[in-house]
């Protein structure tokens, strides 16, 4: 399951509990709130399948590469259908702070979080992913990971063939993506294999952006 920090429990026990509590609020409220019967229906053979892949593949003597995978795709299927049960129910009408926490979701936070220019110095670590393919970490170099102004980041890059005149500095860079993942890949061309990528980083928070990292290279497979 995915390790991401949203609303979702990270962990596929800490989804059903949620999934269940959803059924106990659901049995007095999805008239009030127009939703379908049938969406409960589905949402609860979901939730029996998610616990039943998942006992069959905790169990050791049940537990095998299939059972694995089908565990996987059963909270997939229930993981998607609580996502689309939030977009579609539970946000028109609008529920109040107290539906929300029922539900185990955060109420909305109507007071808007203050960011600043970013100050903190960030680079990247690669490593090797692929044919044509390097995966880019971000690394602190300076300032503190959790000021709320390191909204994402601005990752600049160009390849060098061999013979060719290596960047002297970041502004030297011709190529960048923005991401707000501390981990992610490029893709290179099927011709650049061989070629060196130089890269910098730049914290980016809406126009504003923070200073320069150094100077990274790495070898394209």
């Amino acid at each position: 399951m995915s390790k991401s920090t949203d609303w979702l429990p990270n962990n596929r026990e800490g989804l059903l509990s949620m999934s269940r509590d959803w059924q106990e609020v659901l049995s007095t409220t999805a008239t009030l709130w127009n939703i379908p019967t049938t969406v409960i229906q589905e949402h609860a053979q979901l939730v029996l399948a998610a616990a039943a892949a998942l006992e069959t593949a905790k169990n050791e003597t049940t537990r095998t590469p299939v059972a694995t995978a089908q565990c996987k795709e059963a909270f997939d299927a229930l993981t998607a259908y609580m996502r689309d049960m939030k977009r579609r129910y539970f946000l028109t009408p609008p529920l109040l702070n107290s539906d929300y926490i029922s539900l185990g979701l955060k109420p909305h936070d109507t007071t808007p979080t203050a960011s600043g220019t970013p100050t903190a110095q960030v680079t990247v670590e690669t490593y090797l992913m692929g044919r044509h393919e390097l995966g880019v970490k971000i690394i602190y170099v300076t300032g503190n990971p959790a000021d709320p102004a390191n909204k994402g980041y601005r990752i600049w890059y160009s390849m060098i063939a061999p013979g060719e005149t290596p960047p002297a500095n970041p502004d030297d860079l011709r190529k960048s993506f923005y991401t707000k993942r501390k981990k992610d890949v490029i893709e290179f061309e099927f011709g650049d294999s061989g070629k060196t990528a130089y890269f910098a980083v730049q914290i980016e928070n809406e126009g504003k952006k923070g200073p320069w990292g150094p100077l990274v290279s790495a070898l394209i497979p």
